[in-house]
């Protein structure tokens, strides 16, 4: 279940690797961890996805603004310190990433993480899951 999508404008593609910070917040996922030590964001599941908008307009235009939206989706039933500690987490990895982007350009960046507690369908089909867990 756990998704990450990353939505960006394009004006930052010359600027950094949009590959190396899904690689980042893959590697960052995998290594949260509940209060009973489990994964937050089991291997098999997690999918880091980047965008780049084809149209875009942000703030008032007068400027070649950049934006980075990041959405981490994961299913229902952790506790709020959980949540609040994988965005913690998250966001600090975004934030190095473009921490040379912000000394010199101007950008803006959300991370936001939903859960899905109102389900009324979900199919999966993988042959990855039975790879990580034996």
């Amino acid at each position: 279940m756990p998704h990450c999508v990353i939505l960006y404008t394009p004006n930052i593609e010359g600027k950094t690797d949009v590959s190396a910070l899904c690689r980042s917040l893959a590697d960052c996922m995998l290594t949260v961890l509940d209060e009973q030590g489990r994964q937050v964001f089991p291997t098999g599941g997690t999918r880091v996805l980047a965008y780049p908008a084809a149209h875009y307009a942000v703030a008032d235009g007068k400027g070649d603004y950049a934006f980075v939206y990041v959405n981490i989706r994961m299913g229902a039933g952790r506790s709020d310190a959980v949540k609040k500690m994988a965005g913690d987490r998250l966001t600090e990895v975004v934030k190095q990433h473009f921490a040379p982007i912000f000394a010199q350009e101007l950008i803006g960046i959300t991370v936001q993480i939903d859960e899905s507690p109102g389900q009324v369908y979900d199919a999966k089909h993988s042959t990855l899951h039975p790879l990580f867990n034996p």
